[in-house]
C-alpha cells in the first residue's frame, strides 16, 4: 500500500481537498486502484449536525454516513464508493479508543494520547485503506490521506503525531507528504514568507514534506519558486505551482503539466507495482474523456438556473448540488449561470417593511423570472418556506422547468395542494405542527429524541411505478441502465438506488387527492409506501424527488434526474 499524505498551512480553506481529488485522480490515471480518507479535527462524530451555513453541505455516503463535504470530492473525481469509516474525526476516534478502554481491551494500561491514540489513528487508517471502493472489488493499491484544518492547530497535534508515526510504521518508499500552502500577493508581490513559516512549523511537528504545492491567485513566478525552493531547503522541481483556474476540474490538468506523477512515481517507487495493461489503457481513456468534457471551449451555449434555498450565503452550503448541475451542464454542452436566491425574500413584504427588504423582494423575483429553471434544494426549518413555496408555483404556473429535492419535493406538495387541490393551510408538520391539512409528516419509524444519526440515510431503491413509462419525463431520462440501477426496457419495471437524509414525508392519505389533480407519484419505496418521486403532468419539467441526486453524480456520469432538468431549461431535452 502506497500512502499520500496532504496537509495545509498558512489558512484553511487553501484548496487542500480539491488537490487531493486531483493527487487521487491521477495516481488512478497511471492505472492504480486508489482510496482517500479524510481527518476532521472537530470533536463531532460526524457531520451530521453541523450547521451548512457555518461547516458547508453535511454529504451522505452509500451506507448512510454523515460526512464532510470533502469526500464528496473524492467520490467525484476518483468514481469511487467510500464508506462511513473513510471518515475519521476526533470524535470519532476518541470514542473508538474509550469503548476500548471500557471493555479492557488495554488490560489495566494507562491509557494515553500515545501511544494508544495515536496507534489506534494508525491502524484505522491502514485497514480502512485496503476497503475496497471501485467496480474491481480489490484492495486499493494507494490511499490519500488529507488532515483537515491547518499543522499547528492543537486539535490537529495527535493526528500529526500519528501520521509522522505512520511513515516510520509503513516505509519511506511507500509514504509521500505533500504540504499545500499559500503565496499571498501584496501590492503586486508574491510573498513567500507565510510559506516558509508554515514548513518550518510542519517540520517542527515531526513532518518533513516531499513535496510544497503553492496555491496562487496568479501564475507562481520563476523567481518566488526558487525563493520558496531555497528557503524551504527543496529542489525546485518539488515546488508545484498552482494558480486560479476557471473551474476546479482543470486542476488535475495544471497537476499533470508540472509533472506530478513522474515525481510521485519516483518517490513511492510506483514501477515496483504490477499494473495490468488493460488497467492502464481504460484509465487513460478515461482521463481522456475527462480532459474532452471539463474544456471550457465545449461549453458555449448558457443555462441560467435559480437555487432557491436557505444557505445562499455560501456555495458550499449545497456543494453537491452545484458540482452535480456542472456535471450535467458539461454533459449537455453547457456552460452554468447559477443564481443564488434566498428563499426568505422572495416573501411578500409587509406594508410596514423597510425599502430596502421591497428591493431584497423585487430583487429576488427579478433572478427567479429571469431563470430558465428553477430548483429547490433541501433543507430544514421555517424560514424561507413560504418564498420556497411561491418560487414552486410561479414554476408550475409559467411551464418554467422545475426541480425539487427532499423539502423541495415536499415545498411542490404543499403548493400544489393549497393552490390547486384547494386545501387552506395545507403545510408540513415541520413548518407548523399545527396545520389543518398535514401533507407532510413525520415519519413514524425514526427516533425525534435526538438528532446525529436518525434520519432515513443512505442508498435504498426507488422503484418507478407501473404504467409510468408511458408519459414520465422522470423515468425517461432513467431508461439508460447503469451499475446504479437495474431495469429491463422490455417491462415495466424500472428499479434505481438513490441516496436519501430526511425525516419527514409525503402523508400517504393525500396522495390520491394529489394524483386525481394531476400530481403524480411516479416513484415508490421498495415497500411501496413511501413516495420518491412525484410528477406534473403536461409541463416541460416538474419533478419531485425524495432522495438526493446529487450525491451520486459524477463528472463523467452526471445524475439522471438533474441532467434531465438541466437539458429541460435548456430545451433541449430531447
Amino acid at each position: 500500500m502506497k500512502y499520500v499524505v496532504v496537509t495545509g498551512g498558512v489558512i484553511s480553506g487553501v484548496g487542500k481537498g480539491t488537490i487531493a481529488s486531483s493527487i487521487g485522480l491521477l495516481l488512478k490515471t497511471a492505472g492504480l486502484k486508489v482510496t482517500m480518507i479524510k481527518i476532521d479535527p472537530y470533536m463531532n462524530v460526524d457531520a451530521g449536525t453541523m450547521a451548512p451555513a457555518e461547516h458547508g453541505e453535511c454529504f451522505v455516503l452509500a451506507d448512510g454516513g454523515e460526512v464532510d463535504l470533502d469526500l464528496g470530492n473524492y467520490e467525484r473525481y476518483l468514481d469511487i464508493t467510500l464508506t462511513s469509516e473513510h471518515s475519521i474525526t476526533t470524535g470519532k476516534i476518541y470514542d473508538h479508543v474509550i469503548k476500548r478502554e471500557r471493555r479492557g481491551d488495554y488490560l489495566g494500561k494507562t491509557v494515553q494520547v500515545i501511544p494508544h491514540l495515536t496507534d489506534a489513528i494508525q491502524e484505522w487508517i491502514q485497514r480502512v485503506a485496503s476497503i475496497p471502493v471501485d467496480e474491481t472489488l480489490e484492495a486499493p493499491d494507494a490511499c490519500v490521506i488529507e488532515l483537515g484544518g491547518t499543522v499547528g492547530d492543537i486539535e490537529n497535534g495527535p493526528f500529526v503525531e500519528a501520521l509522522c508515526q505512520l511513515k516510520r510504521r509503513v516505509g519511506k518508499c511507500d509514504y509521500l507528504h505533500i504540504h499545500v500552502s499559500l503565496i499571498p500577493i501584496v501590492q503586486g508581490e508574491q510573498k513567500t514568507k507565510p510559506t516558509q513559516q508554515a514548513i518550518r512549523t510542519v517540520r517542527s511537528a515531526g513532518l518533513n514534506p516531499d513535496l510544497i504545492a503553492c496555491r496562487c491567485t496568479d501564475k507562481l513566478d520563476t523567481l518566488t519558486i526558487g525563493k520558496v525552493a531555497n528557503h524551504c531547503q527543496v529542489n525546485p522541481d518539488q515546488v508545484i505551482a498552482i494558480a486560479d483556474v476557471a473551474s476546479t476540474y482543470l486542476v488535475p490538468v495544471v497537476l499533470e503539466s508540472q509533472g506530478l506523477i513522474p515525481s510521485i512515481s519516483s518517490i513511492l517507487d510506483l514501477q515496483s507495482l504490477d499494473t495490468p495493461l488493460e488497467r492502464i489503457e481504460q484509465a487513460a481513456r478515461r482521463w481522456a474523456s475527462w480532459k474532452t468534457l471539463t474544456a471550457p471551449s465545449n461549453h458555449l451555449k448558457v443555462v441560467t438556473i435559480a437555487l432557491v434555498g436557505k444557505y445562499t450565503r455560501s456555495l458550499d452550503a449545497y456543494a453537491s448540488l452545484v458540482k452535480a448541475l456542472q456535471h450535467a451542464s458539461m454533459a449537455c454542452k453547457l456552460k452554468l449561470d447559477l443564481v443564488l436566491v434566498d428563499a426568505s425574500h422572495l416573501e411578500s413584504p409587509l406594508a410596514s417593511t423597510p425599502s430596502s427588504k421591497t428591493a431584497e423582494y423585487e430583487s429576488a423575483w427579478r433572478k427567479v423570472c429571469a431563470a430558465q429553471g428553477i430548483l429547490v434544494p433541501g433543507g430544514f426549518g421555517a424560514r424561507g418556506s413560504e418564498g420556497m413555496i411561491e418560487a414552486a408555483k410561479y414554476a408550475r404556473e409559467n411551464k418554467v422547468p422545475f426541480l425539487g429535492i427532499c423539502l423541495g419535493m415536499q415545498i411542490a406538495v404543499i403548493d400544489f395542494a393549497r393552490n390547486v387541490c384547494g386545501l387552506s393551510g395545507a403545510n408540513s408538520v415541520e413548518l407548523d405542527p399545527e396545520t389543518p391539512s398535514p401533507v407532510i409528516i413525520n415519519m413514524p419509524e425514526l427516533d425525534y429524541s435526538k438528532l446525529g444519526g436518525t434520519m432515513r440515510l443512505g442508498e435504498r431503491p426507488t422503484r418507478f411505478q407501473p404504467g409510468s413509462g408511458a408519459w414520465s419525463k422522470a423515468r425517461a431520462v432513467y431508461t439508460s441502465c447503469d451499475p446504479q440501477q437495474t431495469c429491463d426496457h422490455n417491462s415495466d419495471e424500472l428499479v434505481i438506488r438513490e441516496r436519501h437524509r430526511h425525516r419527514y414525508e409525503v402523508n400517504p392519505s393525500y396522495i390520491e387527492t394529489l394524483a386525481r389533480h394531476g400530481l403524480e407519484v411516479v416513484g415508490k419505496d421498495e415497500a411501496g409506501e413511501r413516495m420518491e418521486i412525484l410528477e406534473l403532468r403536461d409541463h416541460p419539467w416538474f419533478v419531485g424527488v425524495q432522495f438526493h441526486p446529487e450525491y451520486q453524480s459524477k463528472v463523467l456520469d452526471p445524475s439522471k434526474s438533474i441532467m434531465g432538468f438541466v437539458a429541460a431549461s435548456a430545451r433541449c431535452l430531447q
